[in-house]
């Protein structure tokens, strides 16, 4: 009966003396009939009112009925300026824009949190990868060959196994805000510093290189810290997912903008208009971003209520229990998964331009384009796996079993695809496989990504970054294994070995993992 009055009421001309923008019916398009009965005792009255509505072409019909028998009725006409709906609808609200609260305020800061470590993890990618596709004309420039090649993109890895663990720790106790801070502020710096450490001498570069993978190593264990506190474990997965989709999309920019910036005005730019954005998203994450809800004055009470009832109490660590941490099997079967994955992607992260230039023939402009169509496949099959992990987690399936089976896929897919590489005749199909590879890959963010804040939520930070300096040895050996093998092998050598440890990764995890808390 209230939607009915409301919507009397916004034709009436009191809705419109005090909602002046509305627009008003043409007088001419509208009119209400009616019909009265006779007024008779109350023993025997009927009352039968009709409103019939014209407006714009449409037509609306109310009908509002009491009846007793032997009751006649008389149509008549009434015009609209006649009705008076005031009094009768002064409790109904007609504009939901009287709250005074904009759309955008009413957006659940827990996802504000996730956007900005997504955007985060984009510029994250995009200043990593740039130095995949400004190798090449880098090393034409300086002589460099295919072992000094491997020795640069690996010395990124070594900075960044160096404060994994100490991220972690540093997460755990200060609050991720601050880290993930320092961490993009340090690799944008030491981004733009590249070009001048590379014609200044290979040593300079190979330290600046340590320098960004020191930013860098700590935007994951921060991350990790942050959301374990802000995103219910019924939301995790496709949080999850879309914050490492930003690495993906990082990836994916990166590869398509730096072919374009190199031939326009030279290697150099990519590295100083990549790392200038640093400078933006750290202006916007000091003025929006909270290390936790409890910390955050401006957030809502239903949504502060909502995290924290559907949340495990994670009160800021004060020690590490390290012995109870190593002494757990879910937590090595963490540790070795993750280097098994890490291997394969932190390879094709890093030679993939190589692999199109080298094996498919490629240029530059087309191996930087043609490697974007993995990592947008990552980008996609990320999120869609975390949709379909929590909602197989919300339809009662255990969170172990849901664990299980997204890096099955994680560590199989990507096996099987790139055994296939060896057997494609055709450029286009090995790029498909290669986006295949990936794609499948990325199930792996709902799998032993989204495990640490399962099996340790107040350890979240340090455990990740635990686990993560395993993933990171992987890329630092894998690098530069790869430029040892291309130089005395064949890149077929290369998918072997990242095949065979996927597969020792699919047994262990299945054999140990578990989704269940085991650190309090």
């Amino acid at each position: 009966m209230n939607a009915a009055k409301a919507f009397l009421y916004s034709f009436s001309p009191h809705f419109h003396h005090l909602h002046p923008h509305k627009t008003r019916p043409d007088k001419s398009l509208h009119r209400r009939r009616c019909s009265v009965s006779e007024l008779r005792p109350p023993n025997q009255r009927r009352h039968d009112f009709r409103f019939s509505v014209n407006r714009e072409g449409h037509r609306f019909v109310f009908l509002v009925r009491a009846r007793q028998p032997g009751v006649k009725s008389e149509p008549c006409d009434v015009s609209t300026e006649s009705v008076k709906f005031q009094d009768e609808l002064n409790e109904v609200v007609v504009s939901g824009e009287e709250d005074g609260v904009a759309w955008w305020e009413e957006f659940p800061k827990r996802w504000v949190i996730v956007v900005l470590c997504f955007s985060a993890f984009l510029l994250c990618n995009m200043d990593r990868v740039n130095m995949s596709i400004a190798i090449l004309p880098m090393s034409a420039e300086f002589n460099w060959n295919p072992t000094t090649v491997g020795l640069i993109q690996s010395s990124f890895f070594w900075g960044y196994l160096l404060t994994q663990i100490a991220g972690g720790i540093w997460a755990d106790t200060v609050g991720g805000k601050l880290v993930l801070g320092f961490g993009v502020v340090w690799w944008s710096v030491a981004t733009v510093l590249t070009p001048i450490a590379a014609k200044v001498g290979l040593p300079f570069l190979l330290v600046v290189r340590v320098f960004m993978g020191i930013g860098e190593g700590v935007a994951m264990p921060a991350m990790n810290n942050i959301l374990s506190k802000w995103v219910p474990v019924s939301e995790r997965s496709r949080s999850l997912a879309l914050v490492y989709s930003g690495m993906y999309l990082g990836s994916v920019t990166g590869l398509a903008f730096s072919p374009f910036l190199i031939h326009q005005f030279g290697w150099p730019s990519v590295f100083y208009s990549f790392g200038s954005l640093g400078t933006v998203w750290f202006a916007i994450w000091l003025n929006k971003a909270y290390s936790s809800p409890l910390e955050d004055p401006h957030l809502r009470p239903e949504e502060k209520k909502l995290i924290l009832t559907k949340s495990v109490s994670r009160e800021p660590v004060k020690t590490i229990p390290w012995g109870l941490i190593l002494s757990k099997q879910p937590v090595w079967a963490l540790i070795i998964s993750h280097f098994c994955h890490n291997w394969g992607t932190f390879i094709l992260l890093t030679w993939m331009p190589t692999y199109y230039n080298q094996v498919l023939k490629f240029n530059l402009t087309e191996s930087g384009l043609l490697c974007v169509l993995p990592w947008l496949t990552m980008a996609f099959s990320a999120n869609l796996g975390g949709w379909i992990a929590d909602t197989l987690v919300s339809r009662g399936l255990s969170v172990t079993t849901v664990r299980k089976i997204m890096q099955t896929v994680g560590f199989l897919g990507p096996a099987f695809f790139l055994t296939q590489l060896s057997h494609v005749n055709s450029p286009a199909m090995a790029v498909l496989c290669m986006a295949c590879s990936q794609g499948t890959d990325a199930f792996s963010q709902s799998g032993l990504y989204s495990n640490h804040q399962d099996i340790a939520p107040r350890y979240s930070g340090v455990l990740l970054g635990l686990s993560n300096t395993a993933g990171v040895l992987a890329g630092v050996f894998g690098t530069a294994a790869t430029g040892y093998i291309l130089q005395h092998g064949s890149w077929d050598d290369v998918f072997k070995v990242s095949v065979g440890l996927y597969l020792v990764g699919t047994v262990v995890w299945n054999l140990f993992s578990t989704g269940e808390k085991i650190l309090d």
